[in-house]
């Protein structure tokens, strides 16, 4: 499986929210940790963020 990288600015982008609402889920697990690239940097499994996309559309759906 292909596997990429999202920085922050697109999961912002992605999932419509802030970076401190973000990190907030993170603290209460409820959203997929970050990776840590190295130094400052991290990044999300892309295909993490899609999962959390699709978990949040099916429980709103029903």
């Amino acid at each position: 499986m292909n596997q990429s990288f999202q920085r922050l600015p697109e999961v912002k982008k992605d999932t419509g929210l802030s970076r401190s609402a973000i990190y907030q889920r993170i603290a209460e697990g409820t959203f997929p940790k970050q990776i840590n690239l190295g130094g400052r940097a991290v990044a999300w499994l892309e295909s993490d963020i899609q999962n959390w996309i699709e978990q949040r559309l099916a429980a709103s759906r029903g």
